[in-house]
């Protein structure tokens, strides 16, 4: 094996149908698997290759560095392979695959040699280049029997530029979706609760980059709830590929709207105002939607009257990417992306400490817009929050 280069080849699904545009696509996963290997010590060298992107070393082991890389938004798979010139040799094609399948078939009793061919120039059609490997095969290990609908070992030569040699079996299969900013900007309000951050997750795998907005409430929420935050949010960054958290002290504003309203309608107020410091944010940021982990019916805040009178704090579009959620598919989905455990931390955030015994759950806007005009002083605490936050890039 040492006579062929060690390869990484990196699939990708929905940046495939972008025509005219897709090398700006590719550019943008290739530079997320840049910044997701810049401290694992690999010398490689990364490049396109008809369909794929192969990432090339002279290091050996490369299938370590693989969950650095399927995480990525935008990639459907990723294997381990070999590389080797394409001289339009075949006998050294198949030498090279009965030297990868005798290394990596170990115990299996069954195969079967798919070929891709996509430099038109190789002489025979790809089933025909299958069966001549196939046959070869057989010859040098005899013991092995030929499956073409569900063999063990499922060996796959891809004819390009290169030559490229791998076992579908061994893919490991990425997240799909679009790369990390293809979509253009979101500001996503996070809590340290179980569902914004899957909100943050779904939005960022259609390609939105995140930008995240806590709200802290000290003294009545502790150093280790926002701490607990934090961590969610470089959780997070690890499938975003970057993240800015702005921690926007709120303390002062629940204050001073549960001394000017009525209890049963601070919920709503509380969410707007969070609503309308995130759209101020969102401004700054240059981004184009805001983003929030709202599931219909869940909570007071989550009715659809609600939803509707927090819908009117601004003239961004708001993503709710659980809004159809039960509660279970959304903690599943915490439990995969390694946030379900941060979240559950009990350590409260802002929300909880301030919620009535019997919140409003059909709240009237005008009501609601009313009561807020006569808050005093409630813009300008918007802007100093805001000026005042401190700010975590991932």
């Amino acid at each position: 094996m040492m006579d062929y280069q060690e390869v990484l080849l990196i699939k990708y699904g929905e940046v495939a149908l972008r025509k005219g545009n897709r090398h700006i696509y590719e550019n943008m996963l290739m530079d997320a698997i840049r910044k997701n290997l810049a401290d694992s010590g690999v010398a490689y060298k990364l490049y396109k290759e008809q369909g794929r992107i192969i990432l090339r070393s002279e290091d050996t082991g490369l299938a370590r560095h693989i969950p650095r890389i399927s995480c990525i938004f935008g990639i459907t798979s990723v294997c381990s392979g070999i590389k080797l010139a394409n001289d339009k040799n075949m006998d050294n094609v198949k030498a090279a695959c009965i030297a990868y399948t005798k290394e990596h078939i170990g115990d299996l009793a069954t195969f079967k040699v798919t070929t891709k061919r996509a430099d038109k120039a190789w002489p025979g059609r790809s089933d025909e280049i299958s069966a001549d490997i196939g046959g070869f095969i057989l010859e040098s290990l005899p013991s092995l029997k030929v499956d073409v609908k569900n063999p063990d070992f499922n060996l796959m030569v891809e004819i390009r530029n290169d030559i490229y040699i791998y076992s579908q079996t061994a893919e490991v299969e990425g997240l799909g979706g679009l790369p990390p900013g293809s979509a253009g900007k979101g500001v996503l309000l996070l809590s340290g609760g179980i569902d914004s951050p899957v909100a943050g997750f779904l939005a960022a795998k259609r390609g939105v980059d995140i930008t995240a907005v806590y709200f802290h409430a000290p003294p009545y929420t502790s150093e280790r709830a926002k701490d607990k935050v934090v961590d969610i949010a470089k959780q997070l960054s690890h499938f975003t590929g970057r993240l800015k958290l702005y921690i926007v002290n709120f303390t002062h504003i629940q204050l001073h709207l549960a001394d000017n309203t009525p209890p049963e309608k601070i919920t709503i107020l509380l969410k707007r105002s969070m609503l309308k410091i995130t759209d101020k944010v969102a401004e700054r940021e240059n981004a184009l939607a805001l983003i929030t982990g709202d599931a219909v019916g869940q909570v007071a805040s989550q009715t659809l009257h609600s939803l509707k009178a927090m819908a009117h704090t601004t003239d961004l579009p708001i993503i709710r990417p659980l809004a159809c959620f039960d509660k279970k598919d959304i903690v599943d989905i915490a439990k995969k992306i390694g946030t379900f455990e941060i979240s559950i931390r009990p350590f409260d955030d802002c929300c909880t400490l301030f919620l009535p015994k019997h919140p409003e759950t059909k709240p009237k806007l005008s009501i609601i817009q009313n009561i807020e005009r006569d808050v005093p002083n409630l813009l300008e605490m918007y802007e100093k929050a805001i000026e005042e936050a401190e700010i975590i890039k991932f």
